[in-house]
C-alpha cells in the first residue's frame, strides 16, 4: 500500500479490528502497541490521521532508547508493511504495521534501528547511486517439553532426513503457509544437521525489507510453534555437542541500478568492486561480529569445530572461509557471510556489514588469495602460516574491536553506538560474575 486511502480499503476489506504499530529495540526485539480499528464516521477519521501521521508513545521503557525526561516518542507507519496476522481469527482480525521511530519535533530518532539502516542506504544511495540486497539463512530449533521439564529437540532427525524420522515437516509446512499470506517469497525449507533444528529459505530483497522480513520470520515461527505446544528458539549454540544455529547472509550491491560485482573477463568472473568490498568485510570482520554475533551465547557456536565460520578468509566453493563466493554469476553474483546468528538485530547487522563492506571499496582494498583448501582440519600453526585469523573468542574481545572501529562506530551512530556497548558490556559483566552448573560440578569439590 502506498496512500493511507488504500491502507483504510485495506483495513475494512479484511475486517481488521485491531492493528499493531510495531518496531524493535535495540536488540532487535519487536516491540508494539494495538491500536483498536473504531467503527463510525468518527473512528475513520482518527484511524486515517494514526495512519498518516502516526502514533505517540513512551520510549523511556524501550531499552537504547531514551531517557524518561524526554520519553515522548512518534511511530510512524510504514504502509507498505500493512499486513494481516494470520495465525489471528479471520472473522476480526488482527493487522501489523513496521514502523520508523520520530521524536517530536519530527525527525527520526537516532536510536531506531531501522532508521539508522535506512540513513547507511540514504548516503550511499546520494553518494554512489548505490542498492544493498541481502538474502539471510536464519536457522532455529524446535524443542518440546520432555518428563522432567525440560525443553530438548523435538525430533532426531539430520540433515535432509524425510519423515517418519524428521518430526518437524508439518509445522515447517505451518510456517512455509503462513509467510507467504505474510507476503514471502519462500524458496525452499528443510531439517537442519542437528536435531530439531530447520531452516526456511525466502527471496533475497533490499536490506531494509530483508531486515522487516527477519523479525516478522522469527515472530512467526515463535508464535505458530507455541500454539502447537513447541518452543522455537533462535538462540545461536541452544546444546552442547552439536550444530549452532547460524543465520549466512549473502549479499550484493548494485550501483547506478546495475549489479556490481560480475566482471566475466575478471579472475573468477568477479569485479574489482565485488573484490574490495570481501575486502573490508575480511578487514573489520573482527568488530562486525560484535554486532552480527552480538550475545555471550554467540560464541559458544563460533568455536573451531561444528562447522564454524571462526576462519578470517574468502573462497569459491570452500565453506569454511568466513566470507564464499557462491557458483552463480552474472546478476545473480553475490558474497555469503557466513558469521552472523540470528540472534543479532538484522537492522544493524545488515548496516555494519554494508558499512565495511562499502568500506573496502571506497579504500579499493584488494582481497587476499582465495582458500580453497578446508581449513577446519588446518593446524593453528597451518592457519598461522597461511595468515588465517579468527574472530574474537568471546563477546567481550569483540566489543572491544569494535570500541576501536571509526567506521562501524559512525555507520551506527553515536546514540545507537554508545547504548549497544554499554548494554553489551553490562551483559558481558553478568555473565562473568556468574556461577554455572559446570563450575558447581567442577570446582565444589574443592
Amino acid at each position: 500500500m502506498n496512500s493511507v486511502e488504500q491502507a483504510m480499503d485495506y483495513i475494512k476489506t479484511n475486517n481488521v479490528k485491531f492493528i499493531r504499530f510495531q518496531f524493535v529495540d535495540i536488540h532487535g526485539e519487536p516491540k508494539n502497541i494495538a491500536y483498536p480499528v473504531k467503527a463510525g464516521a468518527a473512528g475513520e477519521e482518527e484511524l486515517y490521521d494514526v495512519l498518516e501521521k502516526g502514533l505517540y508513545f513512551d520510549g523511556s521503557s524501550i531499552e537504547g532508547f531514551v531517557s524518561i525526561e524526554s520519553s515522548d516518542m512518534m511511530l510512524k507507519p510504514d504502509l507498505k508493511t500493512l499486513s494481516v496476522l494470520p495465525w489471528r481469527p479471520t472473522e476480526k482480525s488482527v493487522a501489523r504495521v513496521i514502523c520508523d521511530v520520530y521524536t517530536t519535533t519530527g525527525k527520526p530518532f537516532e536510536g531506531d534501528p531501522r532508521g539508522c539502516l535506512k540513513r547507511v542506504l540514504a548516503k550511499f544511495d546520494e553518494e554512489l547511486g548505490g542498492e544493498f540486497f541481502v538474502g539471510p539463512e536464519p536457522e532455529f530449533f524446535i524443542l518440546k517439553e520432555d518428563a522432567c521439564g525440560s525443553w530438548v529437540p523435538a525430533d532426531d532427525a539430520g540433515y535432509f532426513d524425510l519423515e517418519p524420522l524428521d518430526g518437524g515437516c508439518d509445522i515447517r509446512r505451518k510456517i512455509v503457509f503462513a509467510l507467504e499470506n505474510l507476503g514471502f517469497h519462500v524458496e525452499a525449507s528443510h531439517h537442519e544437521v542437528a536435531e530439531g533444528q530447520h531452516e526456511v529459505d525466502f527471496k533475497f530483497a533490499d536490506a531494509v525489507k530483508t531486515a522487516d522480513s527477519v523479525v516478522t520470520f522469527k515472530t512467526t515461527i515463535k508464535t505458530l510453534a507455541a500454539q502447537e505446544g513447541l518452543k522455537a528458539t533462535f538462540m545461536p549454540k541452544p546444546f552442547f555437542g552439536i550444530n549452532g544455529s547460524g543465520m549466512h547472509c549473502h549479499q550484493s550491491i548494485w550501483l547506478n541500478g546495475e549489479p556490481s560485482f560480475y566482471d566475466e573477463s575478471a579472475q573468477y568472473q568477479l569485479s574489482e568492486t565485488c573484490m574490495s568490498y570481501v575486502a573490508g568485510i575480511l578487514d573489520h570482520a573482527k568488530s562486525i561480529v560484535a554486532v552480527t554475533n552480538p550475545t555471550v551465547n554467540s560464541y559458544k557456536r563460533l568455536v573451531p569445530g561444528y562447522e564454524a565460520p571462526v576462519n578470517i578468509a574468502w573462497a569459491n566453493a570452500n565453506r569454511s572461509a568466513i566470507v564464499r563466493v557462491p557458483a552463480p554469476r552474472g546478476k545473480g553474483t553475490r558474497i555469503e557471510f557466513r558469521a552472523p546468528d540470528p540472534s543479532c538485530n538484522p537492522y544493524l547487522a545488515f548496516t555494519v556489514m554494508l558499512a565495511a563492506g562499502l568500506d573496502g571499496v571506497k579504500r579499493k582494498l584488494s582481497a587476499i588469495d582465495p582458500v580453497e583448501k578446508n581449513i577446519f582440519a588446518m593446524s593453528e600453526a597451518q592457519k598461522k602460516a597461511e595468515g588465517i585469523e579468527s574472530v574474537p573468542a568471546n563477546l567481550k574481545a569483540a566489543l572491544d574491536e569494535l570500541e576501536n572501529n571509526s567506521v562501524l562506530k559512525d555507520a551506527l551512530g553515536k546514540h545507537i553506538f554508545e547504548n549497544f556497548i554499554e548494554i553489551k558490556n553490562a551483559e558481558w559483566d553478568s555473565f562473568r560474575t556468574s556461577v554455572t552448573d559446570w563450575e558447581t560440578k567442577q570446582y565444589l569439590k574443592i
